[in-house]
């Protein structure tokens, strides 16, 4: 049996939440290896409809283990709707953390430890590519220069400080999920992850970011299209002028 992480106290049960659709081929070892370093954390895993059987896989997975959970969605409804729909069902059942990873294995269970540590002593622990120690591998360089450019656009854009923005491997404490307004949120994909972001530091929440290497996917193809990026830029624009127009309405009425 594993450890619990050093920074621990107050942070379990833990749920790690893993959103799918067409992942069949890549869930297994992703289960497999998570159970491997953390045996004692639970796993829900999110289908939206898996045409290729995941959904089924899970399912056989949950009978044999009963760490792993299985909930199925009738449509593709989207990354964001998938983690909330996880979010509303760990806090149902008293998580004390929620983790946040994708099934493709670009998120090393491996890597899961340190960022349950850090959340031990902060309220989100984002699991980052761009502090020192993070690295990518085998992403091409238009897909590098896309997300480090979309960071840099959203950091600037909202005034924050957190160099991996959209990062999608991520601990959140409970009383993070539970203040945040989760009705209104139906923002998706690099967006959702930003809007999270966003809301946690607004509403005054610690965030720590951990080196972790993320690893291109090896099997099946990114779910990443224009749309995607297209809502984020549109959005991170809006927030961002309601942002600074806030913080100017707070000097003025200071002066």
């Amino acid at each position: 049996m594993s450890q619990a992480p050093r920074g621990a106290r107050g942070i379990e049960p833990v749920l790690v939440v893993i959103p799918t659709y067409n992942e069949r081929e890549n869930l297994g070892p992703i289960l497999d290896r998570l159970h491997k370093v953390l045996p004692e954390v639970d796993v829900l895993v999110v289908d939206d409809g898996s045409p290729d059987g995941t959904g089924e896989l899970a399912d056989e997975r949950a009978a044999a283990n009963e760490r792993v959970h299985v909930m199925h969605r009738t449509e593709k409804a989207g990354l964001g709707a998938a983690y909330i729909a996880g979010f509303r069902w760990g806090l149902a059942r008293e998580y004390g953390t929620i983790v946040e990873m994708d099934a493709d294995g670009s998120h090393a269970p491996e890597d899961l430890p340190r960022l349950l540590d850090a959340a031990g002593d902060a309220d989100l622990a984002i699991g980052s590519r761009y502090v020192p120690g993070g690295s990518i591998v085998n992403w091409p360089v238009k897909r590098q220069i896309l997300s480090r450019g979309a960071n840099f656009y959203s950091q600037v854009a909202l005034g924050i400080r957190t160099r991996d923005i959209t990062a999608g491997f991520r601990a959140y404490r409970r009383p993070v999920l539970e203040k945040l307004a989760l009705d209104e949120v139906n923002s998706h994909g690099y967006c959702f992850q930003i809007d999270l972001t966003l809301r946690t530091t607004e509403a005054g929440f610690e965030i720590v970011e951990v080196p972790i290497t993320f690893t291109e996917r090896e099997i099946g193809v990114s779910k990443m299209d224009g749309s995607i990026i297209r809502e984020a830029f549109l959005r991170v624009a809006s927030w961002g002028v309601r942002r600074r127009t806030q913080q100017l309405k707070r000097l003025f009425n200071r002066g």
